[in-house]
């Protein structure tokens, strides 16, 4: 039988054949791409001289503006419901009733006892109104200039900040607007200590976001005591259920530090309404008001701010789950779908921790209230300053990322209640509607930061506008503008990856994606 016989020169002539028609075809596609991409230069010239083309799909500028209109609504509108079924389950829970209440939709979302559909088309209107109407003005301003430049953000976001309308309350447009004047100020702060052209003297201190805490709540409780009309409705009545002192009490301790006639008729009555006998002397012009009347139902001070903690713990461990469990399913359904039991552990985990927060705050504040009234005999406005400012450390309880957040959901209403004061005594313009235009002004520069500066805004307040106010920001469809030659060279790029990496991706199981975005009516 005949053997083949291996020829050495044969061998190498077929490789280097092989390497130079290797070489030829990598050459080929080079000069393939250059040419396709001075193709899609002069297209993106030539479409630049009537104007830039948008960012959104195939859909029309008025298809994609309804589109997050009608999604942000949605969002926003489940959010609010959720959250209100939830505390209404937790309120049917403690009621004593039998748990298959639960299951009954007639208890559980009744007209009558979930009274949350008005407020949640409100929010719906804020945040759909906002969100459609920035992307349908963002296309008109670049169709009318011609251009794509940050005016268009700016002049973008502040006409479309007029969704604030669709709240009618005064007070809750005017802290909306302080808040995001705040986060304006946050990000222009640190634009500029970016940029090394500015930075404030003890910004480097690792509890700086405490100590503003601290001085916001410093002025919410002295206000709350001595000026509780300077406060929204809503806070007020939320500080007074958490608190373990009743109204009538905190009305006789600003009638007496203002120097007034305390009102001793409505402390007998609250005294009587709640079984007890008043035995108390209690003068018309007292120097201080007693402990005695500001816990009657305890003698011991270090007892009642115990009893405190633990009551204000009950009471709001049901608000604070909710609070962080309905909104982290809506934000990260993903997460959620993958692992349900993680998450409602993260949920319980964080509802426990501010909590805990909180609880510690109220019997802070009450213990400085009491230690007043053990070494002073006259009592001034100044120390519910005090006490507001030192119940604050209990914010250390918290994680040191939810600390800033704190401080700057506290200091708008810190602003909110000083405007108003300064209002009053005529040392500022009571201007009306002035919450609008703040509001409107704010969303301008806050939309600009998010799409030209996004690392000077903090990530949650990042993530939860591009989730609820520009989704289609933080997913963008495929460009309409893209042809067939930007999928060749998608795919000549792909050629050129490495075939391990390739194996890799094979290899690797890819979880089910779950999004708002892929159910059917979102």
């Amino acid at each position: 039988m005949p053997t083949l016989s291996k020829n050495p020169n044969s061998s190498a002539g077929l490789l280097a054949d092989s390497e130079e028609a290797e070489r030829r075809l990598r050459e080929a596609e080079e000069r393939l791409r250059e040419a396709i991409e001075e193709l899609q230069r002069r297209q993106r010239t030539a479409a630049s001289a009537d104007h830039p083309p948008c960012d959104h799909a195939n859909d029309s500028c008025v298809a994609n503006a309804i589109g997050n209109l009608c999604q942000s609504f949605l969002l926003s509108y489940g959010v609010r419901v959720g959250i209100g079924i939830l505390l209404r389950a937790f309120k049917l829970a403690r009621s004593g009733q039998p748990y298959s209440s639960l299951l009954d939709l007639k208890q559980l979302v009744s007209e009558k006892d979930l009274i949350v559909r008005e407020e949640a088309c409100r929010i719906g209107l804020l945040f759909g109104g906002f969100t459609g109407s920035y992307h349908a003005l963002r296309c008109l301003l670049r169709k009318l200039r011609k251009k794509e430049t940050p005016v268009n953000t700016i002049l973008a976001g502040s006409i479309a900040g007029l969704s604030i309308l669709a709240l009618d309350d005064s007070n809750r447009r005017r802290t909306l607007a302080l808040y995001l004047l705040a986060r304006v100020a946050q990000c222009a702060y640190n634009s500029a200590k970016s940029k090394n052209k500015f930075h404030l003297w003890g910004s480097h201190w690792r509890h700086g976001d405490s100590l503003l805490f601290a001085l916001a709540c410093a002025q919410v409780m002295y206000a709350f005591v001595m000026r509780p009309e300077s406060l929204p409705k809503s806070y007020q009545d939320f500080i007074q259920k958490t608190g373990p002192v009743a109204a009538p009490v905190y009305k006789a301790v600003r009638e007496n530090c203002r120097g007034g006639l305390v009102d001793v008729a409505s402390i007998s009555a609250y005294f009587y309404s709640r079984g007890k006998s008043n035995n108390l002397k209690l003068e018309e012009f007292p120097s201080i008001i007693p402990c005695s009347v500001i816990h009657p139902d305890t003698n011991s001070c270090l007892a009642h701010n115990a009893k405190a903690a633990s009551a204000t713990f009950r009471k709001t461990f049901p608000l604070y789950f909710s609070l962080t469990f309905v909104p982290f399913v809506v934000l990260h359904l993903q997460k959620f779908m993958d692992t349900p039991a993680r998450t409602c552990w993260l949920a319980v985990k964080g509802a426990v921790r501010s909590t805990s927060f909180l609880s510690a705050f109220v019997g802070i504040f009450q213990g400085v209230i009491c230690m007043h009234r053990k070494i002073a005999s006259k009592d001034h406005k100044l120390v519910y300053w005090v006490a507001g400012a030192l119940s604050a450390l209990s914010v250390l309880l918290e994680k040191k990322t939810r600390r800033s957040e704190l401080a700057l959901y506290v200091l708008p209403r810190a602003g909110d209640s000083l405007w108003y004061i300064l209002v009053n005594r005529h040392l500022l313009p009571d201007v009306k509607n002035a919450e609008v235009a703040l509001f409107c002004a704010c969303m301008g520069g806050i939309m600009y930061y998010l799409e030209y500066e996004p690392d000077t805004m903090a990530p949650f307040l990042m993530g939860l506008i591009r989730r609820f106010l520009a989704s289609r920001i933080s997913n963008p469809a495929p460009s309409s503008n893209r042809t067939a030659s930007y999928t060749y060279l998608q795919t000549l790029d792909a050629m050129k990856k490495p075939k391990l990496q390739d194996n890799r991706e094979v290899e690797t199981s890819t979880p089910k994606q779950y999004n708002l975005e892929s159910i059917p009516g979102l």
